[in-house]
């Protein structure tokens, strides 16, 4: 019988998982279905883009994956039985249907978090799904001349979106509140070259500052002090998707799967998490962060490893390691901070158009791996040999 594997969800990583899987493994002996709730591709990296007005690139998943033997299923992942194995799904249409597995591989990523404080939930806006930079597009879209716009998050995230809605709305009056120093993790120079842009831009940074309540025409910080906000933007970090917590998996207090080198889960051997949804461990055994820069690396391993142990072939030792940051700051303007395998930042760090033009480079080429992820390797499929029997209705032994 053909060995099931159902991938759940279909970002950077979902999606090169079972691209490498229908590749790698021959489509005789092994089904792969990819499961998402969209029909196309969303460039996460790009919603910060999105949300100021600008077009992005349209990626059917139809087209990514023609000719391959990825079986897509747009449907709402809603819950996880890893003891039977199965996956309940919601269609569009809202017909609920069951979905049975020998492996599973979890992608589901992350979402926005309002981490608690009181009013963000009704009146902010988010740029980590495509729904959400949609909706602050359309806001920006209607606001007039001189209002304020904050942004709340002094990550990666925050600095990208405050660049970008200055640069693209010059009329607004953006400002940026950060918990820590403006680009407290960047070197010396990756600092210098941030303070340099945010004032080229006139983005008003406010550092060491406490979001502890959100209105609609305001924030107010830990200290009691109002910050004018026509429109907040929260950037606060993000949350893992909450199925995992809802099962027996092994998971962290955050929701994240616990697994190992080669991204398989600790309890549930058949389970194989990626990307943002695994408690990954890195050099200097420090947790993998979330990030699109580690959802590749670990949609690779898991893939590689699933199929070595079904055919079995050698598993993969490629260490999972960092060697940049990369921050867009508006369309002219970018910071390539170099860092550390474990992602401490180095003093070296690239700015200007330069580093602008080599974020661009890093987005257009994580959006074509994620349709060519078995780029450079034997196209040949293997066959499988370790395929584990099962009886009609649930597997029982695991990949």
């Amino acid at each position: 019988m053909q060995h099931r594997i159902i991938v759940l969800g279909a970002g950077y990583t979902g999606a090169v998982a079972a691209g490498r899987l229908a590749k790698r493994l021959h489509r005789d002996d092994a089904t792969i279905t990819l499961v998402n709730a969209e029909p196309d591709f969303v460039e996460r990296v790009r919603m910060h883009q999105l949300a100021t007005g600008q077009d992005l690139k349209s990626r059917p998943f139809s087209d990514m994956f023609q000719g391959t033997a990825v079986d897509l299923q747009f449907a709402q992942v809603t819950g996880v039985d890893v003891d039977r194995r199965t996956v309940a799904v919601v269609d569009a249409d809202g017909d609920a249907q069951e979905l049975e597995y020998d492996t599973l591989v979890y992608a589901l990523g992350s979402g926005w978090t309002d981490q608690g404080v009181p009013g963000t939930t009704e009146h902010a806006y988010e740029i980590a799904s495509r729904p959400g930079a949609l909706r602050l597009r359309e806001r920006l879209a209607r606001l007039d001349a001189g209002r304020p716009v904050l942004v709340v998050g002094g990550g990666l995230t925050g600095l990208e979106a405050a660049t970008e809605i200055a640069e693209s709305r010059p009329d607004l009056d953006v400002t940026l509140a950060a918990r820590a120093d403006l680009g407290d993790r960047l070197s010396p120079k990756g600092r210098r070259h941030l303070r340099k842009v945010f004032d080229k831009l006139g983005i008003t940074v406010r550092e060491h500052t406490l979001v502890t309540s959100v209105e609609a025409d305001h924030v107010t910080t830990a200290d009691g002090t109002p910050i004018p906000a026509a429109v907040t933007v929260w950037t606060t970090g993000f949350a893992v998707h909450p199925i995992a917590q809802a099962t027996p998996l092994h998971v962290t207090d955050t929701g994240q799967i616990v697994v190992d080198e080669t991204m398989r889960s600790l309890s549930h051997p058949h389970v194989y998490a990626i990307g943002d949804a695994a408690m990954a461990m890195g050099p200097g055994n420090k947790p993998l962060r979330m990030s699109c820069a580690t959802g590749g690396p670990t949609a690779l391993q898991a893939a590689d490893a699933i199929t070595a142990r079904l055919t079995g072939g050698k598993l993969p030792k490629v260490p999972l390691r960092y060697f940049n940051q990369c921050i867009s700051l508006g369309r002219k303007e970018g910071l390539i901070q170099y860092v550390t395998a474990d992602d401490r930042a180095l003093r070296a760090a690239l700015t200007g158009r330069p580093a602008a033009l080599y974020k661009e480079l890093v987005c257009k080429g994580a959006a074509w791996f994620t349709a060519n992820p078995t780029f450079g390797l034997p196209t040949r499929p293997r066959r499988i040999t370790q395929n584990p029997t099962r009886t009609p209705s649930t597997a029982t032994a695991s990949a």
